[in-house]
């Protein structure tokens, strides 16, 4: 066993271990495969020599011996060799890949950071969130609040089936709270092709229904109800007003 000070690694830490035999007067010594400066334990005969004081190891490749060496003395360098651990972040790499699930304590803070999976939303069924960094809610009395105290978002949607009343919400002077009146537009026109059926409008009967009195189709453009579906304009006789 040698003697001396030995090198302490982790698990991490790879290291080689080479030995030469010295001739008479023998000082310099060349280390196969090299090594890296500061990072060689030097023996000889089993007892660790100290750099600066008994050796120098100062170009990567040969180390000098202060003293020269006997014949037959055993002359053995533990290099350190690499550092390796599996499945790190590395802080400088610009894509990385971790397998299986990453569970962190804190916060993830990021700069410009986006989910590049779907993030739990779906519009019409179908799931959002690949490239998506913005919800952006537009019109009057579409809008959303965030409570910090309990991290919760709370949505108002303006029209029928939200939370804003029927119609676009009519606010107070503040332009933030809303009073009891929304307003409904008196047209509308259809600019595209539509296709009323069951892969969009419900199953194979339902009622396709719109509170706006006037709706105008584009030319060229055909708005088709599909079998089942019944179709009614203006369905609070708002026109009769």
């Amino acid at each position: 066993m040698p003697l001396g000070r030995p090198l302490n690694l982790t698990a991490n830490v790879a290291t080689k271990n080479i030995s030469a035999t010295a001739t008479a007067s023998q000082t310099q010594f060349t280390v196969n495969g090299g090594y890296r400066i500061n990072e060689i334990g030097v023996y000889r005969n089993g007892v660790r020599l100290a750099e600066g004081t008994d050796f120098t190891a100062t170009d990567g490749s040969t180390v000098t011996l202060l003293t020269p060496a006997s014949a037959g003395d055993n002359i053995s360098f533990a290099v350190f060799d690499s550092f390796n651990v599996a499945n790190t972040i590395k802080p400088n790499e610009s894509d990385q890949t971790i397998n299986g699930n990453l569970t962190i304590t804190g916060d993830l803070v990021g700069v410009s950071t986006r989910f590049t999976g779907a993030i739990g939303i779906e519009s019409g069924g179908t799931a959002i969130g690949q490239g998506v960094t913005t919800l952006n809610f537009v019109g009057s009395g579409n809008t959303f609040a965030y409570d910090a105290s309990t991290n919760t978002v709370d949505i108002s949607i303006s029209g029928s089936g939200g939370g804003g009343g029927l119609g676009t919400a009519i606010n107070y002077s503040d332009g933030e709270t809303a009073s009891p009146f929304s307003y409904i537009g008196n047209s509308v026109k259809v600019t595209e092709n539509l296709a009323i059926n069951t892969s969009n409008a419900g199953g194979n009967t339902s009622y396709v229904v719109t509170v706006i009195p006037n709706v105008e189709i584009s030319s060229g453009v055909a708005v088709t109800v599909g079998t089942g579906k019944t179709m009614i304009i203006d369905v609070l006789k708002i026109g009769d007003l």
